[in-house]
């Protein structure tokens, strides 16, 4: 039995119906029953639980063969941080306490480091809180993720641009979610003795002028990619409706890329995902 967290998201939907396409057995985790009704129609079992209910997790992950687990974003929580550090608190006593032997966790390029990086510092601390839960643990520290431009294809559909804090003719790594959703499958069902630390790229490392190329070739008009001053990110993000705690730490995240610090810890190790840049944005327009 497969026990599968964020089936409502991109990269636990994309684990779970793999795992169910090759034969095994999954629970799914849901806050309702409404949510996971269609999960039941593909077969699945439903565990109704928040991810920081450790009662409710603990009951959820009692019997598992193996997890996918992770730390979903909290926007509206006024201490981004600490938020994310009792849920994972409460994932931690649920692993242990429910006897999970195998776990995937899904963690970030640069959790390595403890400060420095904004929203990635969550899953820094995540690891640390989880790398003793199990026999099995493994993180999967996967890129940018390539979905994240789907908040600003309307300006580039509207406007002709696509806006980026930073430079936007270097190449960095970014990865399509169903990438990592296969990656994860291929963890779960070869667990790692002890802690395993897996960092996912993309098929290839593109520029924003790369996204923006691909993006007037899905949308047939022109797209052009704008650099914005990185000093000037906490401010644009609050006047595009960020609030300010989650503005301050993309204002850091998008530094810590300038410091170098949101990189790969062994950049010789890092598996390549397949899924081609058109064909990841292809469904966000």
């Amino acid at each position: 039995m497969f026990v599968v967290a964020g089936v409502t998201g991109h990269t636990g939907a994309v684990v779970a119906d793999t795992l169910l396409a090759k034969g095994h057995k999954v629970r799914v985790i849901v806050r309702n029953a409404e949510k996971g009704a269609a999960w039941q129609k593909k077969g699945a079992e439903v565990a109704i639980a928040d991810l920081g209910d450790a009662a409710a997790m603990t009951k959820a992950l009692t019997g598992a063969t193996a997890a996918y687990l992770l730390s979903p974003p909290n926007f509206a929580a006024k201490d981004f941080i600490a938020d994310r550090r009792q849920l994972v608190g409460g994932l931690a006593k649920a692993v242990k306490d429910s006897g999970t032997r195998s776990f995937v966790f899904l963690s970030s390029v640069g959790a390595q480091h403890p400060a420095g990086t904004g929203p990635i510092v969550t899953v820094h601390n995540a690891e640390q809180a989880l790398k003793t839960g199990a026999p099995s643990v493994t993180f999967l520290r996967a890129a940018y993720f390539l979905e994240n431009w789907g908040s600003v294809i309307p300006v580039a559909k509207a406007q002709g641009v696509l806006p980026h804090f930073g430079a936007v003719d270097v190449k960095f790594s970014q990865v399509c979610t169903k990438d990592i959703g296969l990656a994860a499958v291929d963890a779960l069902l070869k667990p790692a003795d002890g802690v395993r630390v897996m960092e996912l790229a993309g098929r290839e490392d593109w520029s924003v002028q790369d996204v923006a190329a691909a993006l007037s070739s899905l949308l047939g008009k022109p797209v052009q990619a704008v650099a914005a001053p990185v000093d000037g990110a906490k401010a644009g993000l609050m006047q595009a409706g960020v609030p300010e705690t989650m503005a301050t730490l993309y204002a850091e995240m998008y530094a810590g890329i300038g410091k170098g610090l949101v990189a790969w810890e062994k950049p010789g190790s890092v598996t390549r995902g397949t899924t081609a840049l058109l064909d990841a944005l292809r469904p966000l327009v």
